[in-house]
């Protein structure tokens, strides 16, 4: 009697030391109480294998648990938090993007075509002006047919993977080669409802957003900090176990207090028993089901093989990083992630080096679109820079594929674009308002930005809200801009209505 006396005791020190745990993350982070496996692992009360044993507790010290009675037991868990991966692609240093790669008009969209000069100061000699030689819309977004970045991109993906694609570009300035753009909306993803298995949010640089430029302060949350992933081994070292796969000793900790939880909670009746039995039953068949390390490696997955043949996962140092971030937000283990390049200082470099580094951004965007298609899932990929650059009409060279370009001379916030591309495994995504989706904002004839076009044309702050705005529309939750984000400048309700791209593809 005494030993069964002392076995309760312990049990509900445990809780209340379990408990306690909960209210003073409560307290401290000013959130609710945690109702979900995720939301638990979000905030730190648990980790790694952890998450699998929270089902059974949020079930079981619910009031209506004791009107259950069978056991179902999930053997094949969804990953993630059921809402569409997103990647950003931070070029660092002043890529080029408008022009070039990705078409940019005036009022009228994609193709209210600039004055030659203009495009002259985006690179383009007369020989290539798109009122010539056209426009590429194979992505559905118009890109130029000489585009290093859309060769890069064709290079990595089928026919139906592009027919599922559409995308948006973005006139908008931001400051030449500086970190401190706050481009990265990575956090405002989150607050958006984008989480993982694992993480809420990984990069590849080891920095407060993941990748080269900054997060907009008013989005950051120091929970949602990404986790640096920009290799095998780091992709692997999420699961947060041993080589197995088991759990480490916090995880062992949580599996005794969540078990001594439901002891305590759950009176001596026939149907409590048998729900405490399905808790443990549930515990079994997910550590036999468990995720495990080689479940996370990009070098053993057959599709990213395919995607990179031969020695391009693991030789290639952009390929390896490219593939370790997909593998990881794709399926689920991250809800969002930050894939950094940087080296992108245009101005005075040889236009064969600038436009060989756009096709390889343009190959590691194909192969996540590529990889998205054939794991079934949507993807938003935002690809960005601290500006831009300006070419110089004096020197004419050959861009590394057979095509004279004009080599980019200095740098130029003026000449900036972000743009946004969808996959959806069911149909190319519908623009919004048709073609006036498609360019949100303008450029003047003579080649910059006509920084009155829109609110995020010169605010990087909004225009990083613009991102959240249509990650939360291709949900169907453009409404809830106001409440992910405190106060934003981009406005909310009909205000921000003519800036979102796309109609819910999920």
């Amino acid at each position: 009697m005494s030993k069964h006396n002392d076995e309760r005791r312990q049990a509900a020190q445990q809780r209340r030391r379990f408990e306690q745990r909960i209210e003073d993350e409560c307290r401290v982070s000013g959130h609710g109480r945690p109702t979900s496996r995720r939301e638990f692992l979000g905030r730190g009360l648990i980790g790694g294998v952890a998450t699998v044993f929270l089902p059974s507790l949020a079930t079981l010290i619910a009031r209506e648990v004791q009107a259950q009675t069978g056991c179902v037991i999930d053997t094949s868990p969804s990953l993630g938090a059921g809402k569409i991966p997103f990647l950003a692609f931070d070029q660092g240093g002043g890529a080029n993007i408008a022009g070039s790669n990705v078409m940019v008009g005036k009022v009228g969209g994609q193709e209210a075509f600039l004055d030659a000069a203009g495009y002259a100061k985006l690179g383009l000699p007369p020989a290539l002006l798109p009122n010539t030689v056209g426009v590429d819309r194979t992505f559905g977004l118009a890109m130029h047919p000489r585009s290093a970045l859309l060769r890069g991109m064709l290079s990595k993906t089928s026919a139906a993977t592009r027919a599922n694609v559409n995308g948006v570009v973005i006139p908008a300035r931001s400051e030449n080669d500086t970190s401190n753009n706050p481009h990265n909306p990575v956090y405002g993803i989150a607050r958006a409802g984008a989480n993982g298995e694992f993480v809420a949010t990984i990069g590849t640089d080891n920095s407060a957003s993941g990748g080269n430029s900054v997060a907009p302060a008013s989005m950051i949350v120091a929970t949602l900090r990404p986790t640096k992933v920009s290799s095998r081994t780091e992709a692997m070292g999420l699961i947060g176990g041993g080589a197995a796969g088991f759990p480490d000793k916090r995880v062992s900790e949580a599996a005794g207090v969540i078990s001594a939880l439901k002891l305590g909670k759950i009176t001596e009746t026939q149907a409590t028993k048998d729900l405490v039995k399905c808790g443990f039953d549930k515990t079994t068949a997910a550590f036999n089901t468990v995720v495990t390390p080689a479940d996370l490696d990009p070098n053993v997955d057959p599709i990213l093989q395919t995607i990179f043949p031969g020695t391009e996962l693991t030789q290639n140092a952009d390929f390896r990083k490219a593939a370790a971030a997909m593998k990881v937000v794709v399926n689920g283990y991250a809800g969002a992630g930050t894939i950094e390049y940087g080296g992108r200082d245009y101005h005075q470099n040889p236009r064969n080096s600038t436009d060989g580094k756009d096709f390889v951004v343009g190959q590691s965007i194909g192969a996540a679109l590529e990889y998205a298609a054939q794991k079934g899932k949507p993807l938003m990929i935002y690809c960005f820079s601290d500006g831009s650059v300006s070419a110089s009409t004096a020197t004419l060279e050959d861009d590394g594929n057979g095509t004279p370009k004009y080599r980019w001379q200095s740098d130029d916030s003026q000449t900036a674009a972000s743009f946004i591309l969808v996959y959806s495994p069911t149909a190319r995504p519908a623009l919004r308002n048709g073609a006036a989706s498609q360019q949100l904002g303008t450029f003047k004839p003579n080649g910059s930005v006509d920084t009155a076009s829109s609110p995020f044309a010169n605010s990087v702050t909004t225009l990083a809200e613009l991102v959240v705005l249509n990650y939360l529309a291709l949900h169907g939750e453009e409404a809830n801009l106001g409440t992910v984000l405190t106060n934003p400048g981009l406005g909310t309700g009909a205000a921000v209505a003519p800036y979102i791209a796309f109609n819910k593809i999920v």
